[in-house]
């Protein structure tokens, strides 16, 4: 074989080589596709997470009022929090502790305040959401090793960008005058729908690389203890500061809609969605959602007994290079702005998964017809080869 054809065929399999990795490519993109709309896969499906109107002028309950009819209701359980999902249609998540011990998170009724259902301790939502991240590998120790396997998959998909970009001339044609012919054969096809989906993707292709590249960077850091969040340490209440009540009473607090005010006092424009209520006798009572900045929460610690705020988390306090990565998971995931977000991140990431299944099918095609061609030259050179040496043996002789 010469030293041509054995590069040739070096070069072959290295290409199928590469094929598991592709396939890897492809189901990462597929999983992620699917987690982003998970949550409503799973309102379609189970009726108990829909906030469902009792009558047509029905309100909303504030998040004392939910509290009431939850004690109302079960008497004994603790409520541990409350988050108001983004999208209206969903039910309340409410953390629960029952006098057993038993913590559960419960969907409530946002207009009732009913308990609907309770939600599984692993769902659909956090079974995709595991298994596009960091395939299902327990974290044992750090980070598990499927993260960083997934996340760095950020680093050949930008790499992807650009080099696509700079093969394909004048790409920016591509939205003026759009090619898909479909009648000229699949390997056109697959050819034109790569390149045109590629186009019209250029801005999520960016997104989802830069931000899965920000994954590794973060499990990196993490792993090696540094850390680059401003957001303070919580003290706890002082000993003296919380006051004293009769043996099994507990000790008056201040109301969530009083605590939503403060806090809104500190944090101007601060739209309230969830609550942690304290712990323990020494814990404070935290309030949070978003601003004007849609991609990140601010929060505010409270004095339960009277208010005072120990700390807060706002957008003005975080540093430039925070604003950056805070951002990173929600520009990833398309939760920061409601349903229509959403749908667009899974139109685009199916857009995605079909543009590398037709890169994956254009070359796995190129690659196996090359593998061909090589194997019939190889099997060739045999037959050729035989009667130049014949003749030469016999001019041997005759000599």
């Amino acid at each position: 074989m010469s030293k041509k054809s054995r590069s040739k065929l070096w070069f072959l399999v290295h290409s199928w080589l590469a094929l598991p990795i592709w396939f890897f490519v492809l189901i990462v993109c597929v999983t992620g596709t699917l987690a982003v709309v998970s949550q409503e896969i799973v309102w379609l499906a189970n009726p108990d997470i829909r906030a469902s109107k009792p009558s047509d002028d029905a309100q909303l309950l504030n998040f004392d009022q939910v509290i009431a009819a939850i004690k109302q209701a079960e008497p004994r359980v603790i409520v541990q929090s409350i988050i108001r999902p983004d999208e209206s249609h969903f039910a309340l998540s409410v953390g629960l502790t029952y006098p057993d011990g038993r913590s559960v998170e419960a969907y409530v009724n946002p207009y009732s305040g009913a308990i609907q259902g309770l939600s599984p301790s692993f769902d659909f939502k956090q079974f995709t959401r595991a298994l596009h991240g960091w395939w299902l590998v327990p974290f044992t120790n750090g980070y598990s090793w499927g993260w960083y396997l997934v996340s760095l998959l950020g680093l050949p998909l930008l790499a992807s960008l650009v080099t696509g970009l700079v093969v394909y001339k004048r790409f920016w044609k591509g939205f003026f005058k759009p090619t898909l012919r479909i009648r000229h054969g699949a390997r056109i096809f697959w050819g034109d729908f790569h390149r045109l989906s590629g186009i019209w993707s250029i801005w999520f292709i960016a997104v989802i690389s830069i931000t899965g590249t920000w994954f590794l960077i973060q499990a990196i850091l993490a792993d090696n203890q540094i850390s680059i969040s401003s957001e303070p340490i919580v003290p706890v209440i002082a000993r003296e500061k919380v006051p004293l009540s009769a043996p099994g009473v507990p000790a008056p607090m201040i109301t969530l809609d009083d605590a939503i005010r403060i806090a809104g006092e500190r944090i101007p424009g601060l739209d309230a969605t969830f609550v942690f209520l304290p712990s323990n006798a020494y814990s404070h009572l935290q309030i949070g959602g978003r601003g004007w900045y849609p991609l990140m929460f601010q929060t505010a610690q409270l004095n339960p007994y009277n208010g005072d705020i120990g700390v807060s988390h706002q957008l003005s306090d975080r540093t430039a290079l925070e604003f950056v990565t805070e951002s990173m998971r929600p520009l990833h995931t398309g939760d920061f702005g409601g349903l229509w977000i959403k749908l667009i991140w899974a139109f685009f990431g199916l857009v995605l998964s079909m543009m590398v299944l037709s890169g994956l099918l254009i070359w796995t095609k190129r690659t196996a017809l090359a593998t061909l061609n090589a194997l019939r030259r190889e099997a060739k050179v045999p037959r050729r080869s035989a009667p130049i040496q014949a003749l030469q043996a016999e001019t041997t002789e005759g000599n």
